[in-house]
């Protein structure tokens, strides 16, 4: 095996993935992900510290994403239209993953760490959210209230994309939750 192989993070994911899938996540060793990818566990651990970070390598990539988005919004924008702004831009980057995302969410769903995993991550994101509303002016406890509608939202969006009836895209997905938020906060 040669020192460098393109896309070994990706090819990591994938395989642990699959594992994931086939055997469940606490039966599945790093070594056979590693094995699985055609990699060494030592080249998974040069990108994943543990393999529960496999599912959850991109969470970092999405809370800057969103975070960029709603702070780029104009300084007059309204905190739910600047949330609006970042839900559109984390949405479009699932716009081809759905099949990885499904088989991410069962994994993920089986398992109580890794459930609890998932809500830490969604709580960070509501953590660096309010930060950028209040870093735009919004004041507490307006900040973090947005911030939690917007986490909320983008939830439900993202939890109704999944489901294998559906065939809307998640950016639809969520600005219809958004619609709904919006609804029910004017009493409708």
């Amino acid at each position: 095996m040669g020192r460098w192989e393109p896309n070994a993070r990706e090819r990591l994911a994938e395989a642990a993935l699959e594992l994931y899938g086939e055997r469940g996540y606490e039966q599945t060793t790093v070594a056979e992900i590693a094995k699985r990818a055609g990699l060494t566990e030592r080249t998974f651990f040069r990108h994943y510290a543990d393999k529960r970070e496999v599912l959850f390598g991109g969470s970092g990539e999405l809370e800057g994403l969103f975070v960029r988005a709603v702070a780029g919004t104009p300084a007059d924008a309204a905190p739910i239209e600047a949330l609006a702004a970042g839900l559109d831009a984390a949405s479009e980057i699932f716009a081809d993953r759905r099949p990885y995302a499904r088989a991410r969410h069962a994994v993920i769903t089986a398992n109580a760490e890794l459930k609890e995993r998932e809500l830490i991550k969604l709580a960070s994101l509501s953590t660096a959210l309010a930060g950028t509303l209040r870093g735009r002016g919004v004041p507490e406890p307006a900040a973090s209230l947005a911030a939690e509608a917007g986490v909320a939202v983008f939830k439900v969006g993202y939890e109704r994309w999944l489901e294998a009836s559906e065939d809307r895209d998640l950016v639809h997905l969520v600005r219809e939750a958004l619609t709904g938020l919006k609804a029910v906060a004017a009493g409708g």
